[in-house]
């Protein structure tokens, strides 16, 4: 027998790509996910922001119909529908917001990168952005 041949060669497997599917993230890697979810939402949704900021201060009568949106809808678009994106931008930007204070302050401070801290500040990001959508979404609801 010769060398090669005693020299057993490695094996590879074709990994399913179902096989990582019960991986589970830390809650820093939602935060991530969702901030870059998050970053595209207002980016595609850009165009809308700009139409609200024009119409509601142009005149008092393009904010009043800018308020008839909101109520009563635009074409065949609905009101709730319309609050429905206005509540997602929302969330988006204090979203956004809360996860990049995150990780400017990981990226400064460095005595801050330690598992228990990101996960920490990861529920507080999670926590403050959804309670800030929620408060701001019963303002736009009506709800007070």
């Amino acid at each position: 027998m010769t060398e090669l041949e005693k020299k057993k060669r490695p094996e590879f497997r074709n990994i399913n790509v179902l096989e990582g599917l019960p991986h589970r993230l830390p809650v820093g890697g939602y935060v991530s996910i969702l901030h870059r979810i998050s970053g595209m939402l207002m980016f595609a949704l850009l165009p809308f922001v700009i139409w609200m900021l024009d119409t509601s201060l142009s005149s008092e009568v393009s904010f009043t119909q800018f308020k008839a949106v909101f109520n009563e809808g635009c074409g065949f678009v609905p009101g709730w529908f319309i609050k429905l994106v206005t509540l997602a931008i929302i969330w988006s930007y204090l979203h956004h917001l809360c996860a990049g204070i995150r990780h400017l302050l990981m990226d400064t401070n460095h005595d801050l990168v330690s598992k228990s801290y990101a996960r920490s500040s990861a529920i507080t990001v999670f926590i403050i952005s959804i309670g800030l959508t929620v408060v701001l979404g019963a303002k736009l609801f009506g709800l007070y």
